[in-house]
């Protein structure tokens, strides 16, 4: 029995491991097949790609509409500027940076950035200024200081040195990017003054008197406490400034009641009341343009940019400008009826004439300044700085480059640089550290003793504008 029951023991073993043997390659085999199959289903994934990085909005104020179309606009060069030249940087820069520009009052634009900074408020990331400006944004803390980025771009040595001074707070820092230089000048009808423009006051007053016996005015200028006081940093300045004054001490502090200044306002009283000057002059909204325009006036001090504003023309002999646009005045130039002098001055002065840098500055709390920094790198390319400068710009390029750029080759540019090298140019604030300010003051006074009150105590009243302002310091 033994045998037996061992036997059979021994022969169903032999069948349990033949049965093992058997099935294994059947469960490997679908095993196999599983994952064969599900490979089969499954579809192949596609390759990604990185995502694009969206373009960001850099915002600037411009004194500029680009959405202003009138043809007959104050404005219109810098608005066509903008019109065209916005699309252009997106094209260049698509993929990185999206223009926007949105349009501020030119004689607000100062206090509203002051303010929106100090308040918190949303700020552009691009701001369009003048060099005078620089003193009240430097007090406030209103731009970021450039100096470190600017320096290391390319094109800053190839800037104007006096440009960038004007661009400097009183720390020596870079608060804004120089693009262009106003200097003061004359514009003259040739027919009126066709020895050339008088040298002196005694030059002046027999030239004028005999123009008034023709019914005619000897001179215009922004004359009105209009805009802020701006009359004060045109013909008023250059008068000032022309007899040896000015508005400062050279520490901060307002400085009138000088000789200079008395004789250069006895002056202005005198031409006032004598009758060489017109009464538009005084009206106020930019209307003593009309006086130099129709030619009843035979010269107009203004900004070099101030060609873009004077137009139609109608020149002495009844020749028309009148296609509506800055290249009336261009034209004029062009063909001799108007050129461009040095004001007058008085023995051992050169003619006064006040300056300023047009730039472009970054304020503080600036969303995307990187935007800003990108837009100012594309204009200092030489036809597109070019093209800022005989678009909003207006006046002398400060890139050396673009001196030579044959924009520039005109008679107007040519008899602009005579004059002013002819002239002593500085800006007319100063190290007076609130120009807006002082511009409401003094241009208040001087109205006031020219044509308010002609026979007012010059010096008293001096005294009493500089001691208000001064005791704000």
């Amino acid at each position: 029995m033994s045998r037996k029951w061992f036997l059979i023991t021994i022969i169903a073993l032999f069948s349990l491991v033949l049965a093992a043997c058997g099935g294994a390659p059947a469960a490997t085999e679908e095993a196999a097949e599983a994952p064969k199959a599900a490979e089969e289903q499954a579809p192949t994934p596609e390759p990604t790609e990185a995502p694009k990085a969206e373009a960001k909005e850099f915002l600037s104020w411009y004194q500029y509409d680009q959405n202003n179309e009138d043809p007959a606009a104050d404005e219109r060069v810098g608005n066509e500027y903008l019109r065209k030249t916005i699309p252009e940087f997106n094209e260049d820069l698509k993929g990185q940076w999206i223009w926007d520009n949105q349009p501020k009052a030119f004689d607000k634009m100062t206090t509203e950035l002051v303010a929106a900074v100090q308040s918190g408020g949303e700020v552009p990331d691009l701001f369009e200024l003048n060099s005078d400006s620089i003193n009240t944004f430097y007090k406030n803390g209103t731009l970021q200081d450039l100096s470190g980025w600017a320096e290391a771009q390319p094109w800053f040595k190839d800037l104007d040195a006096s440009a960038i001074s004007a661009c400097k707070g009183p720390d020596g820092k870079l608060y804004c990017i120089p693009m262009s230089q106003r200097p003061q000048v004359v514009f003259v009808w040739n027919d009126r003054f066709p020895d050339g423009y008088p040298k002196t006051p005694d030059e002046f007053t027999e030239q004028a008197e005999a123009l008034k016996e023709q019914g005619l005015y000897a001179i215009t200028f922004f004359g009105s406490t209009d805009k802020g006081g701006t009359g004060l940093t045109r013909a008023m300045f250059t008068t000032l400034a022309s007899f040896g004054g000015g508005l400062d001490d050279g520490q901060g502090n307002m400085l009138l009641d000088t000789p200079e200044n008395i004789a250069a306002i006895e002056f202005l009283r005198d031409i006032v009341a004598t009758g060489y000057v017109p009464e538009i002059a005084f009206a106020g909204g930019f209307q003593e343009e009309e006086a130099f325009k129709d030619s009843s006036a035979g010269s107009f001090p203004t900004g070099l940019n101030g060609y873009r504003y004077v137009n139609p023309l109608t020149a002495p002999s009844g020749k028309k400008y009148d296609k509506g646009d800055a290249e009336d005045f261009l034209d004029a130039i062009a063909a001799g009826d108007i050129y461009i002098a040095p004001f007058l001055s008085v023995e051992g002065q050169k003619p006064g004439c006040d300056t300023k840098v047009a730039g472009l500055g970054i304020p503080a709390g600036a969303n995307n300044p990187e935007g800003a920094q990108a837009y100012i790198n594309w204009l200092m390319d030489t036809d597109r700085n070019a093209e800022w400068v005989m678009g909003p710009g207006g006046g002398f390029p400060t890139l050396k480059a673009t001196q030579s750029h044959k924009l520039f080759e005109s008679p107007y540019y040519q008899q602009a640089a005579k004059a002013v090298a002819a002239s002593a140019c500085r800006p007319w604030n100063g190290s007076l550290e609130r120009p807006a300010e002082a511009k409401e003051l003094v241009m208040a006074t001087l109205y006031k003793l020219i044509k308010e009150d002609p026979n007012a105590d010059i010096a008293e009243l001096l005294t009493e504008t500089q001691d208000e302002y001064n005791a704000g310091n």
